[in-house]
């Protein structure tokens, strides 16, 4: 079902949105400064051509350590991009999430639009993973959690 499931949302406009994301990733490309906003670019844009089976999650909650694109930089980073691109990209996805919703058929492609304008608000400090491998982070996670809870009894 994933790969019927993606086929039908590239050929429907998935393709557009993922070479937006590359096309602003080039962009930030040509800025050297823009490097690692173009890096999270091409990484979400691949994500936005084939989303179905894939998650993006926090690369802090995945590797339980901050690292430079979790933290405050990773913040200040969010925060530029949010100035600069994010907004547009955000309203693009949803701008195709309301035309998916005129139709019956498109609703699932819709909210899928919708959690990838989430996502480009503040991609910074977020990786894809596999819906079986944040499934098995987050109950990893919790179990820690948990153990933690308990030993402080």
């Amino acid at each position: 079902m994933r790969a019927i499931g993606n086929f039908l949302w590239f050929i429907t406009g998935g393709a557009l949105m993922g070479l937006a994301w590359w096309l602003v990733g080039l962009l930030a490309f040509v800025s050297v400064v823009g490097i690692p906003w173009g890096k999270a670019c091409f990484v979400m844009g691949e994500f936005t051509f084939f989303p179905f089976g894939q998650e993006a999650i926090s690369r802090k909650e995945l590797h339980q350590r901050e690292d430079i694109g979790t933290g405050g930089l990773g913040v200040l980073g969010n925060v530029i991009w949010f100035l600069v691109a994010g907004v547009w990209l955000a309203l693009g996805h949803v701008l195709s999430a309301v035309v998916c919703f005129l139709t019956i058929i498109g609703i699932p492609f819709g909210v899928q639009h919708l959690k990838l304008a989430g996502i480009a608000l503040a991609p910074i400090g977020k990786t894809i993973v596999s819906k079986e491998m944040a499934a098995a982070v987050r109950q990893a996670n919790a179990e820690r959690a948990v153990a933690a809870l308990r030993g402080n009894d």
